[in-house]
Formats: C-alpha cells, sequence, structure tokens
C-alpha cells in the first residue's frame, strides 16, 4: 500500500520540480544511488523496472526507504499493462509512470488512489488521460517534442500539469527552457545519475548535481 497519497505526491512534484529516474539490479548499490539523491534534497524517485525480477529490487528497495528515508516518496516507471501496475501498488509503489497511455492501468491505479502519469504524445491523448483522471502528463520522449511543445500545449490547456522525461538535464541553460515553457516538474535519467570512468556511480557527484538542480529549478519557479 502507498505511504503517501496521490495528492501528496503531485504536490511534491510540483513544489521540488525533479524526479531522478534510476534502475539497478543490485540492491546494494540501488540503495546508495537513492540515498544519494535523498541527500541531495530529492523527494522523489522513479525505479525505471526494465529488468527481470525488478519487483523484488523494488520490494527490498521500498523497505529501505521506509526505514531510512521516510520522506522519500518511491514509484516506479516503464509499467507497461494493468497486471504489472497492481504488482507494484502492492509493493507500496507511491506513483506509476507508463510509457503509452493505457485506460486499463488507469482504472487499476484509481482504484487505489495512487497517483499514475502515462506518456503522451499528442494534445489528443493529453485530454484523454486527463479525462480519466490523470493530474500529471509524462511528455516521452521530451526530446523528441521539446519546450516548444510544451508552450503549444499550454496556449488552450494552462490547466495541464506536464513532466517531460528524455532530453532533460541539469544545467540552468536546460532547465530554464523547460520550466519557462510551463512544466511543473521535470524527470531525469542519466545526466543526473552520474558514474565515474570505471563505471560506479559517483554518488558525491550524484548528491551535488541533485542539489544544484533543485536550487536551479527553485530560483526559476519564485
Amino acid at each position: 500500500m502507498a505511504t503517501f497519497t496521490r495528492i501528496e505526491v503531485a504536490q511534491t512534484m510540483k513544489s521540488t520540480g525533479l524526479v531522478p529516474l534510476f534502475y539497478h539490479d543490485d540492491i546494494e548499490i540501488a540503495k546508495q544511488v537513492v540515498k544519494a539523491c535523498y541527500d541531495g534534497g530529492a523527494r522523489l524517485l522513479e525505479f525505471t523496472a526494465r529488468g527481470d525480477f525488478a519487483h523484488e529490487i523494488f520490494g527490498n528497495l521500498n523497505k529501505y526507504i521506509r526505514q531510512e528515508l521516510p520522506e522519500m516518496i518511491l514509484g516506479v516507471g516503464s509499467v507497461t499493462d494493468a497486471a504489472s501496475a497492481s504488482l507494484y501498488m502492492s509493493l507500496g509503489a507511491n506513483f506509476i509512470v507508463t510509457p503509452v497511455l493505457r485506460e486499463d492501468i488507469a482504472i487499476v491505479c484509481n482504484r487505489r488512489k495512487v497517483l499514475w502519469s502515462p506518456g503522451c504524445g499528442s494534445l489528443t491523448e493529453i485530454a484523454k488521460a486527463e479525462e480519466l483522471g490523470c493530474e500529471i502528463v509524462k511528455l516521452f520522449p521530451g526530446s523528441i517534442y521539446g519546450a516548444e511543445f510544451v508552450k503549444a500545449i499550454k496556449a488552450p490547456q494552462p490547466w495541464t500539469s506536464i513532466m517531460p522525461t528524455g532530453g532533460v538535464s541539469p544545467t540552468r541553460e536546460n532547465l530554464e527552457k523547460w520550466f519557462a515553457a510551463g512544466v511543473t516538474c521535470v524527470g531525469m535519467g542519466s545526466k543526473l545519475i552520474q558514474k565515474k570512468e570505471n563505471g560506479e556511480f559517483d554518488l558525491k557527484k550524484i548528491k551535488l548535481t541533485t542539489q544544484e538542480a533543485l536550487q536551479i529549478i527553485k530560483e526559476l519557479n519564485i
């Protein structure tokens, strides 16, 4: 069962403006990376469940977060069917992110009052998602559509909340472009969760980059 309500999740997405995206099949490495993000000020994280037995890693990671990082809101991404969404919600997922718009996922999430964010690529899809109760739409892949697409969507639908994923980096120039267009928050993966030359995750840099990105977003939203 989710620890945070969908209203709390949506409010945290809006207030912090940043959702780190991360996946690893080693639970100990996953714990370290999540803690680095948390220490950097992040209060949401999307676990992009793309590997075999990912639900086992997610369940253990969520137990760790509840004990050690109580303010972190853990959700799951790359969910493509209602059965998977239900499985992850039974493991305590606080939000569900999908690469596509699927009504079956909307239904199971709404039953449990869990926030779901579907990947949309047109105004028609976005309007349909909102009809199904979506609070924050995922724009994916963000690098294809760009900030001008967000600006165009917000003109006829200023009430729409958008989270671009893909094509987002922690630089002031990039973040200013997205937030000036009117996004509610951004999802950020490898540009935030960086590695050293030897392939190991650079925990110090992840923490610092998270801090810097959150500070930039805060300044842009003032």
